[in-house]
């Protein structure tokens, strides 16, 4: 038996039944009222076929008014319980783990959604006019925050979904609160480590009383930002330790946001040494594993079964998380789990402008996403261009047909 097929038990008693899992990639999928569609189901229950132990949804968002995309699935009061036990069910008898993504954009809402988006402070995101400036939170609109995770917590649940993870990386809500490049606060939300991870806090605390003790959380975590005046690896490192305290039962390692993508399009610049490991953050992983015992998942870059299986058999992380290869490389999935020689490959996406290779790289995946829920072979010959400009007029028809609240 390779190392992927292991067991893997969390802190809760959650069993996971091997320690390969599809990280969070955002469907934009959703009808006009933000809800699963069958597309959902078609999607979820392919990626189960692939023998993976646990799935993590796309952006789940936790406010209507604050969607990532006009596509995303929206938990909250509204929320049709019906269509979200079918999206749950939608895995069967596989055995694999389902977990709910749940977020709130904060700053990164484009303005198809709303053109006067909250923030922990009044800075703006300045990528392709998508987003337009953020007022800054009172009181009462983290409060709701709060009491809205809490909502989607329970939600969740009731769904029959088996885990949630808290969105606190890629410069969503949580992240901006983290990262003192947009938090600028001068209350106790603001300024400190301590009260920038406050809002977390508190919502790892009201989620885990609504979901009880044996209920897997996981939070997504940025190791850096890598910009200047950004959280950095030492603070992100003094938030694990609060997540263990808390009793997180997953890290995922995650980084950047929507101006530095390293989550998306790798470094050129980056160190030979991390190039030929493989896996983007696993240095990252290794500094977590000394200065706390929380189970890690690590997303990012990992293309061999046989890098996966050393990676596990020297506890450098406990999970091996992948994106894009639930895409590109699905029907080879399966073998990746069972064989040692299986190596996964992604095609890169490049326009003939720089400029325009994240958001072609985006639209690329974005659109083979949909291809598959629609039950589409991937279709890989797209143009880099059309890719490009996808994700702005997805959004914008999208934004049309939407429902407002």
């Amino acid at each position: 038996m390779s190392e992927l097929q292991k067991l893997f038990t969390l802190p809760c008693g959650a069993q996971l039944k091997n320690r390969l899992a599809k990280a969070a990639m955002t469907e934009r999928i959703a009808n006009s009222r933000q809800e699963p569609t069958a597309e959902h189901n078609r999607l979820y229950k392919r990626w189960s076929e692939t023998g993976v132990g646990l799935l993590i949804s796309g952006n789940v968002l936790i406010d209507r008014d604050h969607l990532e995309s006009a596509g995303n699935v929206c938990f909250d009061e509204k929320s049709d319980l019906d269509k979200l036990k079918r999206w749950a069910s939608s895995v069967g008898n596989s055995g694999t783990h389902f977990w709910i993504q749940l977020s709130h954009a904060g700053r990164q809402t484009n303005r198809f959604v709303n053109g006067n988006p909250l923030a922990p402070s009044s800075v703006q995101l300045k990528k392709m006019g998508l987003f337009a400036k953020p007022k800054a939170m009172g009181e009462a609109d983290i409060n709701r925050v709060i009491e809205q995770f809490k909502t989607a917590a329970a939600i969740t649940t009731a769904a029959g979904f088996t885990g949630v993870q808290i969105h606190a990386a890629h410069g969503y809500l949580l992240s901006q609160f983290l990262s003192p490049h947009t938090n600028r606060r001068e209350d106790k939300w603001g300024g400190s480590l301590e009260n920038r991870m406050r809002l977390l806090k508190e919502i790892l605390r009201v989620v885990r009383t609504e979901v009880g003790t044996d209920f897997p959380i996981s939070v997504k975590l940025n190791s850096a930002d890598f910009q200047k005046g950004g959280f950095q690896e030492e603070e992100a490192l003094e938030v694990v330790k609060m997540l263990e305290l808390t009793g997180v039962d997953l890290l995922e390692i995650s980084g950047g946001t929507y101006e530095k993508l390293a989550f998306f399009l790798e470094d050129q610049n980056q160190r030979e040494s991390t190039k030929q490991r493989e896996a983007y953050f696993l240095d990252f992983a290794e500094k977590v594993r000394d200065a706390s015992n929380i189970p890690i998942m690590v997303t990012g870059g990992f293309r061999t079964s046989a890098f996966c299986s050393e990676a596990i058999r020297e506890n450098k992380l406990d999970v091996i998380g992948m994106g894009r290869p639930f895409l590109s490389n699905i029907n080879r999935l399966p073998n990746f789990l069972n064989e040692s020689n299986i190596r996964l490959s992604n095609p890169p996406i490049r326009s003939f402008l720089s400029s325009l290779d994240d958001s072609a790289e985006g639209g690329y995946y974005a659109r083979q996403l949909i291809q598959l829920a629609q039950g589409k072979p991937i279709k890989e010959n797209m143009n880099p261009l059309a890719c490009a400009m996808f994700l702005v007029t997805h959004e914008f028809f999208k934004g049309l047909r939407r429902k407002k609240p």
